[in-house]
């Protein structure tokens, strides 16, 4: 999983620090929305989530785990799904989650690189 520092840059007008706090931001907020990816809630709770967590991930450019989101969007979208279903999509996007928050930490070292302040 990798956050596209540029896409990042972009979306923050070239400030390396709001960048680096945005990461910051979708960290945190991501520990509120991952608990929500659950088979035991309402479907339109984990899609919701689903969605929440998209857009943040698109807006920071961890495009692949954006479209992973959509998946699993789309999925509580449409009609009822067994809770095995839902489950072993929710655990799969929690897994990448995991894997995009490391990105993060990697992306905010990055950004913390003299050549890029």
């Amino acid at each position: 999983m990798k956050i596209d520092i540029e896409h990042l840059k972009t979306m923050t007008g070239g400030d390396v620090d709001l960048a680096d706090e945005v990461l910051d931001i979708f960290r945190n907020q991501s520990a509120t929305w991952g608990r929500m990816l659950d088979a035991d809630l309402p479907q339109e709770q984990w899609a919701d989530a689903a969605h929440t967590l998209k857009g943040s991930a698109l807006s920071i450019g961890a495009i692949e785990f954006g479209e992973a989101c959509s998946v699993v969007e789309q999925l509580g979208r449409g009609d009822t799904v067994s809770r095995v279903v839902a489950a072993t999509h929710l655990s799969d996007l929690k897994a990448l989650l995991s894997e995009v928050i490391e990105a993060c930490a990697t992306a905010s070292y990055e950004l913390s690189k003299p050549g890029l302040r």
